[in-house]
Order: C-alpha cells, then sequence, then structure tokens
C-alpha cells in the first residue's frame, strides 16, 4: 500500500501575514462605503477626531498596483522609526560584542552556584530589566544555550533554563516602562509624549515579574525534588553537555566600565525624553555615544565597532521593515477612504458599553492581532492609528490605548508560532514547541488576566496625560 506523504502545515511567514492583511484592506476599499471625521484641535493643542462630524464621501478604491505601491508609501511613512530602530540594534550588538552582558550574566550565576533556585529570580529579573528598557528579545537568544546547560547542571530542567530567558524577557516585554521598539513606537504614533505613563508602567512591570518569575521558580524546584516531573526528562536524559562553572567568562574592569556607560545612556535617554521632550535624532545620537564609548573602552577598535554595529543592524531588519509594511495597510485604508468608516462602526458598537468594558475590547483585540502580527513595532503601526482616534470617541484615553496595545503584544510573544526569535529560541534550547505550549498555557492565561486588570484601573484612573 502506498504512503502519501503530506506536508506539515507551516505557519506563514509574517510579510506575507502583513501582504495578505493589506489585500483584505484593498479589497475591503471596494467593499465598504468611504468616509470621514473631521479633525479639530482641542484645548491642549492636539488634534482629535470629532465624533459627531461622520460623513459618507465619494468611493476611492484601490487596484492592484495602488496595493504594490503601498508598500514603498508605508517605508517612507515610518523612515523615522525604521531608521532609529536599526541604529539602536546596531548599537547593543555592540555593546554585547565587548562581552560585558554576557559577564555580567555568567557572575551572577557564579555567585549563586550551590544556591540553586535563588539564580532563577535573579537572571529572569536581569533578562526583565533588558526586556523593559530596550526591548530585549533577538539578542537573548545567544544566551539560551548557556543557560539550559547551567539550569541541566544545577539539577533543573532544559525547560527552566530556556524560560529563564525567554519568560524572563517577556516579562519585560508586557510590563515595558521604557522600550523605544514598543511603548516608544506606539506613544509616538498616538501623539504621545515619549516615556509618559511611565509610574504605572512601573508597577505593571514588578507585578509582571512576580508573576512569571513566581511561575517558573515554583516549576523548577517540582523538577529539582523529582525529575520525573519535567516534561523534557527524556530529552534531557539523552544531554551529554554539563556546565563548568569555573570556564564561564569572567567579569572584567573594562565589562564593569561598560556597564556603567549602558546604565547612564538609559539614564541620559529618561531624562531626555521626560524633561526636554528628546525624539527619535536626539535618542539615536545617545544610543551611539554609547556604541562607541563601549566599544573603546571593551576594545573593539573602529572596524570591530563598524562590524558590530553592522551586524546588529541586519540582525534586527527584517523586523524594523515590518514596521514600513505594516503601515502600508494604513496607507490603503486611508487612500480608500475606510479607515473613518470603520471606526465609526466600530465606535456605534461599543457607544453604548461602558468606558471600561470598551478599554477591555481594545485589549481583546490587540491579544488576537498580536497571533497575526507579532512584531511588536510592526503590530504599532497597523492598531495604533486606528485604536488611538478609537480611543478618543469612546472615553478610553490613548495612554490607556497603549497600555493594552502593549500587553496584547508582549503576552504571547513566548507562545505563538508566527514569533521569530521565540520559535529560534525553541531550537536553541531543543525544545518542542508543544511541550513548551502545554507546560506554559496556565501562565499565559493568567498573564492575560493580569492585562485586563490593569487595562481597567487605568481607564477607571484616567491614566494620561491623556
Amino acid at each position: 500500500m502506498e504512503t502519501l506523504n503530506k506536508k506539515k502545515f507551516q505557519v506563514p511567514h509574517v510579510y506575507i501575514i502583513i501582504m495578505g492583511i493589506a489585500l483584505i484592506c484593498m479589497i475591503l476599499t471596494y467593499l465598504v462605503p468611504a468616509g470621514m471625521y473631521d479633525r479639530v484641535v482641542n484645548e491642549a493643542g492636539r488634534e482629535v477626531v470629532d465624533p459627531g462630524s461622520f460623513h459618507f464621501i465619494a468611493q476611492t478604491p484601490q487596484n492592484l498596483f495602488q496595493y504594490f505601491q503601498s508598500f514603498h508609501q508605508g517605508l517612507v511613512e515610518m523612515a523615522g522609526i525604521i531608521f532609529f530602530l536599526f541604529i539602536v540594534g546596531g548599537c547593543f550588538a555592540v555593546v554585547e560584542g565587548t562581552g560585558a552582558i554576557e559577564a555580567v550574566l555568567c557572575k551572577i550565576t557564579q555567585l549563586m552556584a550551590g544556591k540553586e533556585r535563588i539564580v532563577i529570580p535573579f537572571i529572569m529579573f536581569a533578562f526583565a530589566v533588558g526586556g523593559a528598557t530596550f526591548g530585549m528579545a533577538e539578542e537573548a537568544l545567544p544566551f539560551i544555550p548557556i543557560m539550559v546547560t547551567l539550569a541541566i547542571s544545577l539539577g533543573f530542567d532544559s525547560m527552566t533554563g530556556a524560560a529563564m530567558v525567554l519568560v524572563g524577557c517577556s516579562a519585560g516585554f508586557a510590563g515595558a516602562f521604557l522600550s523605544p521598539f514598543t511603548v516608544g513606537v506606539a506613544q509616538g504614533i498616538a501623539g504621545l509624549p515619549m516615556a509618559s505613563g511611565m509610574g504605572l508602567r512601573i508597577v505593571l512591570f514588578f507585578c509582571m515579574c512576580l508573576l512569571m518569575i513566581g511561575f517558573v521558580y515554583i516549576y523548577a524546584g517540582k523538577v529539582k525534588k523529582n525529575p520525573l516531573k519535567s516534561s523534557m526528562y527524556e530529552i534531557d536524559a539523552a544531554r551529554e553537555d554539563k556546565l563548568d562553572l569555573s570556564n564561564l567568562k569572567q567579569m572584567t574592569k573594562a565589562h564593569v566600565i561598560i556597564l556603567l556607560i549602558v546604565a547612564a545612556s538609559i539614564i541620559t535617554f529618561t531624562v531626555g525624553v521626560v524633561k526636554f521632550g528628546w525624539y527619535f535624532k536626539e535618542l539615536s545620537a545617545v544610543f551611539l555615544i554609547m556604541a562607541g564609548l563601549s566599544a573603546a573602552v571593551g576594545g573593539l577598535g573602529l572596524n570591530g565597532f563598524a562590524e558590530h554595529l553592522t551586524k546588529g543592524m541586519a540582525t534586527l531588519a527584517s523586523g524594523a521593515i515590518i514596521v514600513g509594511f505594516a503601515r502600508a495597510i494604513l496607507v490603503l485604508m486611508t487612500d480608500g477612504g475606510i479607515i473613518d468608516t470603520i471606526l465609526f462602526y466600530t465606535s456605534n458598537l461599543v457607544a453604548g458599553l461602558s468606558s471600561n468594558v470598551a478599554a477591555v475590547g481594545i485589549y481583546i483585540f490587540q491579544c488576537f492581532l498580536n497571533y497575526l502580527v507579532p512584531s511588536g513595532s510592526g503590530q504599532a503601526a497597523v492598531s495604533m492609528p486606528i485604536l488611538a482616534p478609537l480611543s478618543d470617541i469612546v472615553g478610553v484615553t490613548r495612554q490607556t490605548a497603549v497600555l493594552a496595545y502593549q500587553l496584547g503584544d508582549g503576552i504571547s510573544n513566548i507562545f505563538t508560532p508566527t514569533s521569530g526569535y521565540f520559535m529560534a529560541g525553541l531550537a536553541l534550547a531543543k525544545i518542542p514547541w508543544e511541550k513548551w505550549a502545554k507546560w506554559i498555557l496556565p501562565l499565559i492565561l493568567l498573564e492575560y488576566l493580569m492585562g485586563a486588570i490593569f487595562v481597567v484601573i487605568a481607564n477607571t484612573i484616567g491614566y494620561g496625560p491623556f
């Protein structure tokens, strides 16, 4: 009997998903009536939608040639953000190239050797800070193999090792209070001051850390007590690599100076955006200065600086360009005159609901959208141009809408198979996705619940400045 070989279903690449959504939007310009709201300047000097001014206008459907043109237009419109992402990614690659980040993590493991579970919260918190401040995600991938090896050597399993990196970064990503890749991009699109609303985000960050670190900590204790409770028991038993803590990279004076430079840069970043209204141009300069000083102290030399900068930019290229491709969706909807019509009908659906229900509805929308567009910057480019004016109409602050986006984007990044860096991380850890998904699903559901609570709190307190 002949056996039929069927190809396994492959999740489409995020570019294909975005182009598919853009194609649907092109078709919608033929089906959805074109309409427009009037924009007015409020007392604060900010342009907002006049909710009572909607009217239908002449139809302007977009053809197939305009569909393909929209991607170039999207890249042009988002050039400022795209180039900022390139510079930040390249600069942190320079810092990583000095070995300072790896050295500080290795130092933590050395200090905690023999104390087993205490290692977990220290390492996870370090990655969470990275996720919360500069959107650490792909940058963390090189640390997964060493953390997996460390975890197994300390009597845990590979799930614990991978979670220290992936879940740690995710805690920071979901609770980000300073990340230019997520909060910064979304606030820029929504017209909010950069780094505004940081107080509640810091509270959210620590709550996410407690939840996610606690989940991994409890699990690791169970595995330590009874290795058979690990779903990775058989796979880990076949591994031969054991970690010799004495061979880890040692911290040097140069590494300490570099870490101080990074810390000073983050402080400068914060002060600049809060006190002086700095934006992408000034912040790019801060990161380039940080990278240059780090390269000098780390002995990379001019060519080494350039090589790592280029490598970091190349690594981030796909994610950065997604921002422009995603913008094509808005270009088509705007040129087709349907974006205000969608806002009108959507606002009518939630108009009779309380603002808390509307805020949660925005949050749920973002949670679902992240499964289609896992790129944080790309998702902001797709959703915030719609949700920012929608929040004006339904009585939800734009800052609350940004918080809903941030949570919707951050929570499922270590669950959805459309997340490229996450799947790469599982590959490095040699963990099958289905085993990981079964293990982490309870945590994901708890995070969603916590996120909904924070969105309601934000809406209730009138989370602002607007």
